[in-house]
């Protein structure tokens, strides 16, 4: 079982910038947005495998409500969180901080 989830900072940056966005949109969608990834990264940690391979070894989940993919890796324990992406942006994008990893 997963003990501890790693957000880099890259990925600390897509959920600051999609919080700030839906807040200017409606006061409380970025809370809402919030608490959808939180119960998305809740469930991965009880079970890392339950999202496919996207590339190599990370992963991607699907967030509820909210068209963001949440991209992952479980090391040992830990659960790194690499990027939370909006589903309109390019994959090349997610592939390239990917490949950094």
């Amino acid at each position: 079982m997963v003990q501890q989830i790693i957000l880099l900072p890259q990925a600390e940056q897509d959920l600051e910038g999609a919080f700030d966005w839906y807040e200017t949109q409606s006061p409380g969608l970025g809370r809402e947005f919030l608490r959808n990834v939180e119960a998305c990264f809740s469930l991965i940690k009880r079970n890392p495998q339950i999202y496919g391979t996207v590339y190599k070894t990370f992963r991607r989940a699907l967030v509820r409500r909210f068209p963001f993919s949440i991209f992952y890796e479980q090391e040992n324990n830990s659960l790194i969180i690499y990027a939370v992406f909006h589903y309109s942006q390019n994959p090349v994008k997610w592939i390239k901080r990917l490949r950094v990893a």
